[in-house]
């Protein structure tokens, strides 16, 4: 295989987690983002004569929201408006559903003895790894750009973990864009046509998904596990 390390990101949740699960809402952080810009400046308008403070520096803190926003969406992909949102009261369920999607799979890993390099949730923790993700689960790359089928479907269980864990928990992935892709190469680098790869997928998805409804409990405990050691701004 390439020199690329495996690995699952929120998509980033990849991923992506729901940022990688698929960045979940890059969208709704940009709102978010400028929702609260908005707020601060319209309650500094009304409160600043109030206290005293100068209608310059009402519109200067105005124009460096805007201007922060946008160098945040431009040069940064919006990874601060992700920080922020995980800071905030709502980060802890935005960040356990990026725990949800790479529990999944951490436990298919597990139980088809694939090993793990490490396991990331948040922006802050994918930050500080180097990676512009939400959320990130690292694999031991395969010795050999070609598997055998048994490999290919073990990487199938494994790399469709997350988004079936996503889907038991909340009815729909927000992400998995970086592990179908990942997958597909794996299956297209071995030789094999597209007409059986999916066939495998598709297989190997129903017996994720039937094994993740048996050890839901076992999934959902190792979540909160990786939620509790997630990293967050002021925290």
């Amino acid at each position: 295989m390439p020199e690329e390390r495996p690995k699952s990101t929120e998509a980033p949740a990849t991923g992506r987690s729901p940022g990688t699960p698929g960045d979940p809402g890059d969208g709704s952080v940009a709102t978010l983002s400028a929702g609260i810009a908005v707020a601060s400046v319209t309650a500094l308008a009304v409160l600043g004569p109030l206290l005293g403070i100068s209608p310059w520096l009402i519109a200067l803190a105005a124009g460096g929201a805007l201007v922060a926003i946008t160098v945040d969406g431009v040069r940064f992909g919006g990874r601060g408006g992700h920080l922020l949102a995980e800071a905030l009261p709502g980060g802890q369920a935005r960040l356990r559903r990026i725990a949800i999607h790479e529990a999944g799979h951490s436990l298919l890993a597990e139980c088809n003895d694939l090993p793990i390099r490490q396991v990331l949730v948040g922006s802050l923790a994918c930050l500080r790894a180097g990676l512009n993700v939400n959320g990130s689960t690292e694999f031991e790359p395969p010795s050999h750009a070609k598997l055998a089928a048994e490999d290919l479907r073990r990487w199938s269980r494994v790399l469709q973990a997350g988004i079936a864990a996503e889907t038991l928990l909340y009815g729909s992935s927000r992400g998995g864009g970086d592990d179908r892709a990942l997958l597909g190469r794996l299956w297209g680098l071995s030789g094999f046509d597209v007409a059986t790869a999916q066939l495998e997928q598709r297989r190997a998805r129903r017996e994720v998904e039937q094994l993740l409804r048996r050890e839901r409990d076992q999934l959902e405990s190792r979540a909160e596990q990786l939620l509790a050691a997630a990293p967050r701004l002021l925290r």
